[in-house]
């Protein structure tokens, strides 16, 4: 299953907040797991993330959306699914 972890809008009108989670490619919808939330318009900015799943699910080749990407560079994510990844594979 070719998975991509991305950002998934909730919230109401003019008061959006997101969903982290990991989705089938193929599929518009729905989601395998939701990793944690990001919400942009509060001050400090409010992110939950569950980084283990994350990093198990990108060592196991999920691809991450350009925005995720940058959520998990800053948070050192990316450092700690290359560390999981069996040392024959190469990405």
């Amino acid at each position: 299953m070719a998975t991509i972890i991305k950002l998934m809008r909730k919230g109401t009108i003019h008061r959006p907040f997101w969903r982290i989670v990991v989705t089938d490619s193929r599929k518009p919808r729905g989601c395998v797991e939701q990793l944690g939330t990001y919400d942009n318009l509060r001050k400090p900015i409010k992110l939950n993330l569950n980084e283990e799943r994350a990093a198990v699910w990108l060592s196991r080749g999920a691809k991450p959306s350009e925005t995720v990407g940058r959520i998990f560079m800053k948070k050192g994510i990316m450092k700690k699914a290359a560390e999981l990844k069996p040392a024959g594979k190469k990405a």
